[in-house]
């Protein structure tokens, strides 16, 4: 459980640098812009892959409580809105002009839902984090007023839509194989 704990301190306190602009403006002054993004991403990929050795070998016990079955039904169709937001989050989509912050909702559907399914420590502790992040990053980055200013092209919506349903049947389809829980009877 200690490789999952110090994965999500690092993965998640990296990203919480940006939400105290003060700090991300006295790092960036201090190392630059390119030494900044370059240990940013350092930092977030060594707390990735903690992340992901920690989960697999933490133990799945205890429980810490049932898991809902509305959760469990709803998880697919949750995970196809995520897998889009995810996608439109990065492009000039009007779902990104809409939503202002469509990455962090996304993150928070899909920790929501997967904390809910689960009931494990290991996944309420994963989930639960994540999930704490997306809203803590929203709100921040709503009172920032943290928004680039673009003009919307539909083209983009349409390949965020598809590709984000391509990824999420997908990563449906080998969950099981990936993460060792079937989500959808006609996953390999």
């Amino acid at each position: 459980m200690g490789l999952l704990i110090a994965g999500l301190v690092l993965f998640l306190g990296i990203h919480f640098v940006p939400v105290f602009a003060g700090m991300r403006n006295h790092v960036v002054a201090a190392l630059g812009d390119k030494r900044y993004k370059a240990g940013f991403s350092i930092i977030s990929g060594l707390g990735l892959i903690l992340i992901v050795v920690g989960y697999a070998y933490a133990p799945s016990a205890p429980r810490v409580f049932d898991p809902f079955p509305f959760a469990i039904r709803l998880a697919p169709l949750v995970m196809l809105i995520s897998f889009v937001l995810l996608a439109a989050a990065n492009m000039k989509t009007h779902i990104r002009h809409k939503l202002r912050h469509p990455m962090l909702i996304g993150v928070g559907l899909w920790a929501a839902v997967h904390l809910l399914a689960n009931g494990e420590l290991k996944a309420t502790l994963l989930f639960g984090a994540f999930l704490a992040y997306a809203a803590i990053d929203l709100l921040s980055a709503a009172s920032r007023h943290a928004v680039k200013s673009f003009t919307p092209v539909i083209r983009q919506d349409m390949m965020a839509v598809v590709g984000g349903v391509v990824l999420a049947l997908a990563v449906m389809a080998f969950h099981r194989q990936l993460f060792g829980v079937a989500t959808v009877p006609w996953g390999v």
